[in-house]
Formats: C-alpha cells, sequence, structure tokens
C-alpha cells in the first residue's frame, strides 16, 4: 500500500520538466556515437527507451487522473514552459533512432508525435501566459526554461531534416518545414534571452533561484547550431537549400558563436552559486537541463565542424562528450539515490513507540 501510494503521489507531483532526462540521454548518446563509443551509445539508447516509456505512462495517468493539475502548471510561469520537454524528448529520441540505431521508420512515428505535440503546446502555453490576468513582474515571471520552447521547435527541425530521405514526393515540402521550424527557433532565441539577460543585469539575482536551467541558455542555440548544420549537410536534397547554404552558413556559425560565448559565463555563475553562496548540491530533476546542453554542445560542434568544414573544431567534442558522459553519470546516480528514497520503506523514519 506505501509503495503504491508513492507511486501515486509521483504522478500527482510528476515535474512537467522531467523529460529533460531524455533530452538529456539521448543527445549524450548521439554524441558518444559520433566520437566513436558505440557501445556506450547503445546502452544509452536502451535506458532511454525505458525512460521515455516510463515517462509517458506517468505523464498519460496524470491526464486521467490529475488533469486539473495539468491545467494549472502549463499555467504557471515556472512550470508551465517544462512541458516544451515532453517535444523535445520525443524528438531527440527520434534522432537517437536515426542515428545509433538506424530505424529511420520508426523515428517518423515520434517525428509526428513530436510535432502534433509541437502545435498543442506551443500555441496552448503562449496563449495562456498573453491572455491571462494578475501576470507577474519579468523579474518573477521569466527564467531560463522558456527557451525550452526553442529546444522543442529546433528538435523538431533536426527530426525532421534526418527522416526527409523517407518523405518520397514529400521531400522537399518537408524540408521547407524543418528550415521554417529553424527560423522560428531563431526569432523565438533572440526575443526571448533579451529579456533573460534584461533580468539577469537590471534585476538581483538569488543564488537559489539560479537554477540548473539556465543552462539551456546555451542548449537551445547549440540545438539551433545542430539544426542549421543538419540542413547544411542536406542542402543538396532540395535546390532551395543549396541556394541559401551561405546564408545558413553565417547564420548557424553566428548561434554557434552565442552558445560558446555563454559557457564561461554560466561556470562562473555556477561556482558562485555553490562555493560563494554555498548552494549544496542536492538532486533535483531540473539538473538534467544542465546536461542536455554539454551534449548538444558537443554534437553542434562535431557537426557543425563538418557543415561549414572547420576540422580543427573537432578538438571540442572530444574534450565535451567527456565532460557531458561525466555530468551525466553523476546526475543519473543523483536520481537513482533519489528515487530509492521515494519509494523504499526502508528509507522512511518511522516513530519509535514505547511499551507500558
Amino acid at each position: 500500500m506505501e509503495l503504491k501510494e508513492s507511486l501515486n503521489n509521483g504522478v500527482r507531483t510528476l515535474f512537467p520538466g522531467y523529460f529533460a532526462l531524455v533530452m538529456a540521454t539521448g543527445i549524450v548518446s548521439i554524441a558518444a556515437f559520433l566520437l566513436k563509443m558505440g557501445p556506450l551509445a547503445v546502452l544509452l539508447l536502451w535506458i532511454n527507451i525505458v525512460a521515455y516509456a516510463v515517462l509517458c505512462l506517468m505523464l498519460l495517468a496524470r491526464l486521467i487522473w490529475h488533469f486539473p493539475l495539468i491545467v494549472q502548471d502549463l499555467s504557471t510561469y515556472a512550470r508551465g514552459p517544462g512541458f516544451f520537454t515532453v517535444i523535445a524528448g520525443t524528438c531527440v529520441l527520434g534522432s537517437q533512432l536515426v542515428i545509433v540505431a538506424g530505424k529511420p521508420a520508426m523515428a517518423t512515428a515520434l517525428w509526428a508525435l513530436g510535432a502534433l505535440l509541437w502545435c498543442l503546446v506551443m500555441y496552448a502555453f503562449f496563449t495562456v501566459m498573453v491572455v491571462r490576468a494578475n501576470k507577474p513582474t519579468l523579474e518573477v515571471g521569466i527564467n531560463g526554461a522558456w527557451l525550452i520552447a526553442i529546444v522543442s521547435t529546433q528538435s523538431v527541425s533536426v527530426l525532421g531534416t534526418l527522416i526527409s530521405p523517407l518523405a518520397g514526393s514529400w521531400q522537399e515540402i518537408l524540408l521547407f518545414s524543418t528550415l521554417i521550424l529553424y527560423l522560428i527557433g531563431c526569432m523565438l532565441y533572440l526575443m526571448i534571452i533579451t529579456l533573460i539577460f534584461y533580468r539577469f543585469t537590471f534585476f538581483e539575482v538569488q543564488a537559489e533561484k539560479m537554477t540548473p536551467t539556465y543552462w539551456i541558455n546555451m542548449g537551445a542555440v547549440a540545438i539551433t547550431t545542430l539544426a542549421g548544420s543538419i540542413l547544411i549537410l542536406n542542402a543538396s536534397k532540395w535546390s532551395l537549400l543549396q541556394e541559401i547554404t551561405p546564408f545558413l552558413k553565417g547564420f548557424t556559425l553566428f548561434f554557434w558563436a552565442i552558445a560558446t560565448w555563454w559557457i564561461p559565463l554560466l561556470v562562473i555563475l555556477g561556482i558562485w552559486r555553490h562555493l560563494v553562496k554555498r548552494v549544496p548540491f542536492i538532486y533535483d530533476p531540473q539538473y538534467w537541463g544542465m546536461v542536455f546542453p554539454l551534449g548538444m554542445y558537443t554534437v553542434s560542434t562535431f557537426q557543425l565542424a563538418k557543415a561549414i568544414g572547420v576540422s580543427f573544431l573537432n578538438v571540442i567534442p572530444q574534450v565535451f562528450v567527456v565532460i557531458a558522459l561525466l555530468a551525466w553519470i553523476i546526475t543519473f546516480i543523483g536520481m537513482l539515490g533519489h528515487l530509492v528514497r521515494q519509494l523504499s520503506p526502508a528509507w522512511r523514519v518511522k516513530p519509535r513507540t514505547t511499551a507500558g
């Protein structure tokens, strides 16, 4: 009974952004595969399939039994953006199936699901944010999680481009769609990051609120770099992509430069948070929002080097893949420990009873 109550409580309180686990595991697996760590990449693929299935079941159960809580979460500035991880997780797993497993047909179904979810979540979330009353100030309302909207958009673009060879006569339409999604993601990043940077520099930043999701500041431009690089690498499949390749190369390199600029600042802010302000390292699902950008920067740099023919950039993925793997292992161990403490009665402190 106690285990059942714990599981039900886990479903009821499921963090909307928990699909960042799938995002992080998928992109680290792809990074490992591209850098010749095939067995490790396959192991991470199987872990990711299990994680995705479990999270989908939990989300479905929450939709059925706790739908008002879903609506409540979607309507909040802090938790609402977390639903974009469902889209990104779905499409990153699809990309993993294409690159690591060589299963583009299976990935096509995930792309269709991801595209549908993108339409639903994107317009539901921003409609709620626009029409709601009693809006918070910018200082309270904006956070790094908002950039997952860009990550989800670019993840649909990346997977769509990867499966485009299966589209037959629809290939040009699919590539046009992925190009448009890439540009929409670029537009959204430039708008949202302006608000976040303004919040960083003109409002007080509390160490406790400097959560790992701010690494999405970098992760969102890293996946934008990846989306552009994949389009460049597939330019031969459509004449329009060939014509605008110079533009794509410049724009994609621009976003990679932004991603690179963010990394030292985010490391410094992390040191300030944990070493100066002494905020303890305690497992939180938001830490997957830090692992994902590290893996994505690895993959995006690898593909950018290939797309623009700059081979000396290849040294960066060789270093960052190790950092991303270490971050994944540490976070995964922390998650397992957290789950054990939540589900095992042996970890619960029970009051002592005295006789007579």
